[in-house]
C-alpha cells in the first residue's frame, strides 16, 4: 500500500489489520525520528544512519530507499518468514519500494492510495504539527512526482475525507478477491476438491 504522505494510509492499515487476523503489518525501518506516540519495534525500527548503512550491506532489507531526506527499508527477513507461515502481509512503503518490492516478489499488490482531494494532503501534513512549512512543501511536491507512477500499480483506492471506511471496505474487498484467485490455490487444494 503506498501513496503520497497524508494520504491516510495508516489509518487504512489499521481498519483493515482490525478486520483480517491473519493479516499482519510488516514494520519498515527508518532513521527518521520518532513521531510523538511512535514507538520502536511497533510502529518502525528506528536506526541511526550507521545502523540502516550496515544493514544495507548485509542485504537485510527486501528494498530501500532515501526519502525526504531520511533513509527507510523494508526488512527481508519478516516478509519472507511470515509469507511462508501463511500470513498476508500489507506494508506501506513509499511507491519506488513497492515498485521494487513488486520485481522481487511478482505476486505482491500494489494499491495507490491517495485521498479524493490532494488539496486535502497539505490540510493532514500540517494537522500532524510533525513537520516545517519547508518539508511540507517537499512532501507535497514528492506526491505530485508519485502520482506520475499510479499507473504501474493494480489498484487505486481513493480514501475521502468523509468517508474513510469506504476506503477500508475497498481494500477488504481487494483481500478477498486476491486469495480467491486461481493461482493462489495450492495443486493439492484442487485435486482435493476434484476427487470428493
Amino acid at each position: 500500500m503506498s501513496g503520497p504522505s497524508g494520504a491516510g494510509k495508516d489509518t487504512l492499515v489499521e481498519g483493515l489489520k482490525a478486520r483480517h487476523e491473519r493479516l499482519l503489518y510488516s514494520v519498515s525501518a527508518t532513521t527518521r525520528a520518532p513521531r510523538e506516540g511512535e514507538r520502536d519495534d511497533v510502529d518502525y525500527f528506528f536506526l541511526t544512519r550507521a545502523q540502516f548503512e550496515r544493514r544495507i550491506e548485509e542485504d537485510a532489507f527486501l528494498e530501500w530507499r532515501e526519502y525526504n531526506g531520511s533513509l527507510y527499508g523494508m526488512p527481508r527477513s519478516f516478509i519472507e518468514d511470515k509469507l511462508r507461515d501463511g500470513y498476508d502481509i500489507v506494508a506501506k512503503p513509499e511507491v519506488n519500494g513497492a515498485l521494487a518490492i513488486k520485481s522481487q516478489f511478482p505476486d505482491a499488490v500494489l494499491i495507490f492510495i491517495v485521498p479524493d482531494k490532494f488539496s486535502h494532503l497539505r490540510s493532514r501534513l500540517e494537522t500532524r504539527r510533525t513537520e516545517t512549512n519547508e518539508q511540507i512543501a517537499a512532501r507535497l511536491e514528492i506526491a505530485h512526482d508519485e502520482f506520475t507512477f499510479v499507473r504501474r500499480f493494480d489498484y487505486l483506492v481513493i480514501n475521502e475525507e468523509a468517508h474513510p471506511e469506504q476506503a477500508v471496505d475497498d481494500l477488504e474487498a481487494i483481500v478477498r478477491a486476491e486469495r480467491y484467485r486461481i493461482h493462489r490455490v495450492p495443486d493439492i487444494r484442487l485435486k482435493e476438491l476434484e476427487d470428493t
